[in-house]
């Protein structure tokens, strides 16, 4: 809660990351009955919506929203998910609904609820894809995650650290067959290695964790760095997102208003925080309490993007 130790479970397990969520919201992943269900949000573009509950042996660290796009001659994965298993079951969904090769793995960003099913698609022999940045984050802090991990989900069941083999360094093209999926790799926003994949067939922008509805966002990187790609993202001519967590799809660029919001408010009332001479621990008792009771899961993140914002800016 708000006025606890800023060093919660969630600060401890993921250093900024976006793997322990509580429990409140309907969940479309359960490990222990074996559901796991896709949306096919747009032609060819199927998604899994992340269960909104901290990552346990029961949910397999299946909390975050992947999913997988089919070309005419290959597939993409968008995120293989949060544990070896949870990369298994994505990759049997897609067999059950395809025979073609999965070419490409994405990993949008760091945090281990995204990457750690990575290892389920080497038998694929497929071109790892990740920000040029990504292979010195996963050097910095891969083994740690892996380690937690473990710990939370049973020894082994993490999955090993996977580096990207194709690094994206501005933007790139991968072509799946009468489908080209565009990249960009970001300057420093939710993390300093966020990627994001648009697909111009069907306008559908996949900006991973760069977009959070209804779960509270998890600042991990720059809070003026994410406003600034949250307005080019708004920018792009696409119909609809996929949230990195929330629900599977949200209308673009209306979808990005409550993060946007919040954001603005983090950061305004944190600058004048700083102004005033606050302390981190009494602005993380005062900045943007106007939104509780907007955002699921506040009191799990919100402390630790007061601090992550405190940080930055009282040095601007």
């Amino acid at each position: 809660m708000v006025g606890a130790p800023l060093l919660s479970r969630r600060d401890v397990l993921l250093g900024g990351g976006c793997l322990c969520c509580l429990p409140g919201f309907a969940a479309s992943a359960d490990s222990s009955t074996g559901a796991f269900a896709t949306e096919e949000i747009a032609p060819g573009i199927h998604i899994r919506r992340g269960a909104d509950e901290v990552a346990t042996a029961r949910n397999a660290g299946g909390i975050a929203n992947i999913g997988f796009i089919l070309g005419r001659e290959a597939v993409a994965v968008a995120d293989p998910g949060g544990s070896l298993s949870d990369g298994a079951r994505l990759r049997e969904t897609i067999r059950q609904v395809t025979k073609l090769p999965i070419c490409y793995v994405i990993l949008s960003h760091v945090h281990p609820d995204h990457i750690f099913g990575a290892d389920a698609f080497e038998q694929d022999k497929p071109t790892f894809v990740g920000h040029t940045r990504l292979p010195y984050a996963l050097a910095q802090r891969g083994e740690y995650y892996r380690g937690r991990l473990d710990q939370i989900l049973g020894k082994g069941k993490a999955g090993p650290v996977v580096v990207p083999t194709m690094l994206v360094s501005d933007r790139a093209e991968i072509d799946l067959g009468g489908r080209v999926l565009s990249l960009t790799a970001h300057p420093t926003a939710h993390t300093d290695c966020d990627l994001s994949v648009s697909d111009r067939q069907t306008g559908t922008l996949l900006p991973a964790d760069l977009l959070f509805v209804r779960h509270v966002p998890s600042l991990d990187g720059s809070i003026t760095g994410w406003l600034k790609e949250l307005a080019a993202l708004k920018a792009l001519p696409a119909k609809r997102a996929v949230p990195g967590h929330g629900p599977a799809q949200v209308s673009w660029p209306s979808g990005a208003a409550d993060l946007e919001r919040y954001l603005d408010v983090l950061l305004r009332e944190t600058r004048q925080a700083v102004a005033k001479g606050m302390e981190i621990g009494e602005a993380v008792q005062v900045v943007a309490q106007s939104e509780r009771g907007k955002w699921a899961l506040f009191d799990e993140y919100h402390g630790h993007n007061v601090t992550k914002a405190f940080k930055e800016l009282e040095w601007e």
